[in-house]
């Protein structure tokens, strides 16, 4: 049997590292049978604890799991710029001539603050990456479609659309003041844009990934005290955080036909943090 996004392209935003949910992503996508293009921008990962990756090993990781007949590639862009998006778009679409899958796992670390330390720098730098990205993507995604000429009914998707939200609903995010705001919009936009899209044939849905260690958690690159993480395992009903291939598998379904009938939700992929 074909794998279920055989002859589908699918563009991954935020796959710089291969320790990185955006990289899982890839792959899981890549595994599924689509043809994948990636984006990163190495300056962010530089200016972290935890450092960049090579992106030619990042590509390489990914063109590891393409089944056959299907390619990869990618870009360097710093989606803080609005034109940015139409071009990354149309380098994905060149890649096979279409376009039928976009993932916004875009984000930026660092930078932010609590209330006390918020101004307009701040609040402006997570807005730009976090959240106007991934909706110019999205609009510019959707237009492609309508120049395609589809119209309803339709027999199965004519696009997918995953955005990335955060835990801002689940409880405070002290600290992360600018972030937690700029991915409360994208999940409060959802139902809206995903009621537009619909018009298109095109699904959009929200992930929440959940705490997963992207090497954050790790003592050799970690920005935090982890003196409290055993104890806290511990009590977690699987004894581990997340890993960038949990939310990942959940994403390379709701790409499938197989995922189809969910449409404009905002889903969690937390092992049950959350009820913790």
């Amino acid at each position: 049997m074909p794998h279920p996004l055989s002859g589908k392209t699918a563009l991954v935003t935020g796959a710089s590292r291969r320790r990185g949910i955006g990289f899982a992503i890839a792959r899981e996508l890549a595994a599924l049978g689509a043809s994948v293009f990636i984006h990163h921008y190495r300056p962010h990962d530089d200016a972290q604890p935890w450092g960049g990756d090579d992106p030619e090993a990042v590509l390489s990781g990914i063109r590891d799991a393409l089944r056959p007949g299907a390619v990869a590639g990618d870009r360097h862009a710093d989606l803080r710029d609005a034109r940015a998006a139409e071009d990354l778009l149309d380098a994905a679409s060149a890649l096979t001539g279409s376009l039928d899958i976009l993932v916004c796992n875009q984000a930026l670390s660092g930078t932010d603050g609590g209330i006390l330390d918020m101004d307009a720098d701040r609040l402006d730098a997570h807005w730009l990456t976090d959240a106007r990205a991934s909706l110019l993507l999205t609009a510019g995604f959707a237009r492609r479609k309508r120049e395609a000429g589809v119209s309803a009914p339709f027999a199965a998707p004519t696009g997918h659309v995953i955005w990335m939200t955060s835990g801002q609903g689940d409880g405070p995010m002290r600290g992360e003041v600018a972030y937690a705001t700029a991915k409360a919009g994208l999940a409060g936009a959802t139902a809206t844009v995903a009621a537009e899209l619909l018009d298109l044939g095109i699904v959009l849905n929200t992930v929440n990934p959940g705490p997963v260690n992207t090497g954050y958690l790790d003592p050799a690159t970690t920005d935090r005290d982890l003196s409290w993480l055993p104890d806290h395992l511990a009590s977690t009903p699987f004894g581990r955080f997340g890993t960038p291939e949990d939310p990942a598998r959940l994403i390379g379904w709701l790409c499938t036909d197989a995922g189809a009938w969910v449409v404009g939700q905002v889903l969690r992929s937390d092992g049950g943090f959350a009820l913790r």
